[in-house]
């Protein structure tokens, strides 16, 4: 019998989990704020794109893979994109098109679907002039001294609804210069007028730019409605940016603007905040080069996506030996082609745990407990045991986990972490035959190099297979 879920998601705009409910029940709609692309990403954006991409995975189990819309945009145009531009010599476009090229390699390698709709602030320039249009239409929004285009957070009674942030507290903290541009310090740009030199695109105000609020506005607006069901990202977006998406939006459209918000916990590094100061920013590619993409992906799901997020050198090996396990219990088997049985206490057990709010930690805990059984039952009943691997590869799908090949698993890597696939194989090939030939000195010291390589020997009935350490 099929599973009946009841999905429940923590909402950080009441602060609490509830049942989730689509605004359409045929259709689930959710954007997620991309990435800025002046760099390549780093393992803060690796959680944001594997978090959202686990959520969307199961919002198509739940509700059927084409009945959900995942929107995830890229910010293409920003003070950060123009300086990186201009230090490098090159146009902006030349400078995006690099690192949105980049995230796509570092998004992949992860195991990343892509979205359904990743629109480009360049792209919905149009949008964005006809809302902040709308806003200074209905008094929502003013030019101010120098020209830039200002959202008056005064006339907006919702302000602070999902950081739960207060207009005066907010004020307290604020230092304005005299010269000041807007009218209030917590006021924020729409529309910024071209300083001379910058790339710009026409409007009512002039030649400009977007700012960062209303592109997200404009983009998710476009992709999925006025009001839509999910929109997620990190926490250090909470505010001000999701509650600015929120008061410019509503302010617009005179319309909710979004059901529940969702935000992944911080990402820190040897427990302390990642950041270039300290010296312990790490890019995807950097940790790519050490550790298998899979272990990453694994790494990031085995905390609760509202947590933080520990990254170590040690917990990245502990991932891969915790996968390795994983692998360990599928190799050998054949695995049936069967629909996945939702009425086995594991599956139900996986998806409850993945119901209640997407909780990966407790869903990895029930494939251990599958490969547990698929080891017990490995000799006294195969076929049983090649059943339960069908299962916990089925189930892992849902985590975008443990679907290659095991021995690619295994023996996955680099001729720069070691020897490459040919040289240990033929290594292997002249260990055999010196054990065939008595010759266990040689044996051994065969054994010992591979060994000294990272190369772990596992001898079965006749046959002898590999893994990477």
């Amino acid at each position: 019998m099929a599973h009946v879920h009841k999905l429940q998601i923590h909402n950080n705009l009441v602060k609490a989990k509830a049942p989730f409910t689509p605004i359409d029940p045929t259709r689930v709609r959710m954007y997620v704020c991309g990435m800025t692309v002046y760099d390549y990403c780093h393992i803060g954006h690796a959680r944001v794109l594997v978090v959202f991409d686990v959520v969307n995975r199961y919002l198509r189990k739940v509700y059927g893979e084409n009945n959900v819309t995942y929107v995830r945009n890229i910010t293409d145009i920003d003070d950060k994109i123009i300086a990186r531009a201009n230090d490098n010599g090159e146009a902006y476009g030349e400078l995006t098109g690099r690192f949105i090229a980049a995230m796509h390699e570092d998004a992949d390698l992860l195991g990343v679907r892509r979205p359904d709709f990743e629109p480009c602030a360049t792209t919905h320039i149009d949008e964005i002039v006809q809302m902040v249009e709308t806003l200074v239409g209905k008094g929502a929004a003013y030019v101010g001294k120098t020209g830039d285009v200002y959202f008056d957070v005064s006339e907006f009674d919702g302000y602070g609804k999902l950081s739960g942030k207060h207009l005066e507290d907010l004020r307290a903290g604020e230092r304005v210069a005299v010269e000041e541009a807007k009218n209030d310090p917590l006021d924020f740009v729409l529309w910024k007028r071209a300083k001379p030199g910058e790339p710009s695109w026409a409007s009512p105000w002039g030649e400009g730019r977007p700012g960062w609020h209303i592109e997200c506005s404009a983009m998710s607006t476009h992709c999925l409605g006025h009001h839509f069901d999910i929109h997620g990202g990190g926490l250090d977006l909470q505010f001000p940016h999701h509650e600015n998406e929120i008061a410019q939006s509503e302010a617009c459209h005179d319309e909710p603007f979004v059901n529940v918000w969702m935000h992944n916990g911080f990402v820190r590094v040897d427990n302390e905040k990642m950041s270039k100061s300290l010296g312990n920013f790490f890019t995807i590619r950097e940790v790519l080069e050490k550790y298998h993409p899979e272990v990453i992906r694994y790494f990031i799901l085995t905390s609760h996506y509202r947590s933080p997020l520990n990254y170590s050198d040690v917990h990245l090996d502990n991932a891969k030996g915790a996968l390795t396990t994983l692998y360990t219990a599928l190799r050998g088997l054949e695995l049936p082609e069967a629909p996945l049985d939702e009425s086995d206490p594991h599956s139900v057990r996986f998806l409850e745990v993945m119901d209640d709010d997407f909780n990966t930690p407790e869903a990895i805990a029930v494939l251990f407990e599958l490969a547990r059984e698929v080891n017990r039952l490995r000799e006294s009943d195969p076929s049983a045991a090649a059943s339960k691997g069908a299962q916990l590869k089925q189930l892992a799908a849902l985590l975008g986990l443990v679907q290659l090949d095991p021995e690619a698993f295994m023996q996955g890597g680099t001729p720069k972490e070691g020897l490459d696939a040919i040289t240990i194989e033929r290594l292997i090939e002249e260990r055999t035959a010196a054990r065939k030939a008595k010759n266990f000195a040689e044996s051994d010291r065969i054994r010992d190099e591979l060994k000294a390589n990272g190369i772990v020997l596992e001898d079965g009935a006749g046959t002898t297979t590999w893994r990477r350490e």
